[in-house]
């Protein structure tokens, strides 16, 4: 069976091709992803089976062999470090829960905004972190 790298897919659209490792272009139809698998991200390694389609080769029964390496795993922080984080973070809103007890957010009063902001992208950040 030939293998090759995704070239692009477009999930919407249910289509993409593959780039042979013998420099051929081959059609790819979500049909012929596995089972479970709905969208491929560009550069992933796949082995293919090839049928002549309506419009040139087209890639059949597809198997991932490995996908590409991502920048957010690359610069994905050790679980140890995430857990001192998170249980930073855990500190810090403890602290804006108290705060808010002490104001009365049904009249429009929230602690100092300035603070606020500077949550928001501290939980960003983690966000981004834990979903790598």
């Amino acid at each position: 069976m030939p293998t090759g790298k995704v070239k692009w897919y477009d999930q919407e659209r249910g289509f993409g091709f593959i780039a042979g490792d013998d420099d051929t272009q081959v059609f790819l139809h979500a049909s012929a992803l596995p089972v479970g698998v709905e969208a491929l991200a560009v550069g992933t390694r796949v082995d293919y089976g090839v049928a002549d389609g309506k419009k040139g080769p087209s890639a059949l029964a597809v198997q991932l062999l490995e996908a590409p390496a991502t920048v957010t795993k690359a610069k994905r922080k050790p679980a140890p470090e995430m857990a001192v984080i998170v249980e930073t973070l855990i500190k810090v809103l403890d602290g804006i829960g108290d705060e808010l007890k002490g104001t009365d957010t049904r009249k429009g009063r929230y602690p100092d905004a300035e603070r606020g902001g500077k949550v928001a992208l501290l939980l960003r950040a983690v966000a981004d972190d834990l979903e790598g």
